[in-house]
């Protein structure tokens, strides 16, 4: 009975394990792998608990299953392996000494007029209920997401961003990235998100605006082709826009 031998060192080892089991259960809230991840934990449990009573067959197999399972696991978390590094890159990044050492992309404020045309053009996109996609680009580059897309690099205007969205017009299906002022690429294909928490009404813009704020810091503005809402996406966390004030509020704030 070893295991009833309690300690400082035992107390600490076990506010570490639940501290990584607090921090991955935030990571992957929602998502379809929740329920792996509950699995692995009991078997890891089990495993704990069967050593600890001294039962060698039963720790052998489930240390067994849980090495084998290894491999497995890397390939069924990918997603959220990949948003977890990519977010601990993006707070070292913004390190001033790493930025300069990675040249990392500097973000830069939308000018209040870039803000205007964006919000008078997604103000007529909701009345005419012409769904659209827009990104509004930060600190990360983005350059895998545009090179999905067709090249723009012209001045933010309301008309160009409307006729974009037009649907006859042959760029409308797809996301628009603005950034630097400039409206960048158009076309571009988003990630779909693997969330099972969002709300039924969502369709695939919304899904592939959670994708893509998952995993970078860029901001996303839906326009929902079937009843003309707004919806800016920010990390995890969707907002319904209910004016044309709110959302160059919030704009301005980027």
């Amino acid at each position: 009975m070893e295991f009833l031998n309690f300690s400082l060192i035992d107390l600490i080892d076990i506010i570490i394990v639940a501290a990584v089991i607090y921090l991955v259960f935030r990571w992957i809230r929602g998502s379809s792998a929740m329920n792996i991840f509950i699995a692995i934990i009991m078997l890891f449990l089990a495993r704990v608990l069967a050593t600890a009573v001294n039962m060698r067959m039963t720790s052998a197999l489930l240390g067994a299953v849980l090495d084998v399972g290894a491999i497995a696991i890397i390939v069924i978390f990918q997603p959220e392996l990949r948003r977890f590094l990519n977010n601990i890159g993006r707070t070292a990044g913004d390190n001033t000494l790493m930025r300069k050492l990675l040249r990392r992309h500097q973000a830069e404020g939308l000018d209040a007029q870039i803000v205007s045309e964006i919000v008078l053009a997604v103000d007529h996109l909701s009345e005419t209920k012409t769904g659209a996609l827009i990104v509004i680009r930060r600190k990360d580059n983005l350059e895998s997401v545009m090179a999905t897309g067709d090249v723009i690099d012209a001045r933010v205007s309301q008309r160009l961003i409307r006729n974009i969205f037009f649907k006859n017009a042959p760029l409308h299906d797809g996301a628009m990235v603005i950034g630097d002022n400039l409206i960048l690429a158009a076309r571009c294909t988003l990630p779909i998100t693997e969330r099972l928490d969002i709300p039924a009404s969502y369709g695939m813009r919304h899904k592939a605006a959670l994708g893509l704020a998952e995993q970078c810091d860029a901001t996303v503005i839906v326009v929902s082709e079937e009843t003309g809402h707004i919806t800016l996406v920010q990390g995890s966390e969707a907002t319904q826009i209910e004016s044309s004030n709110v959302l160059k509020l919030k704009l301005q704030q980027q």
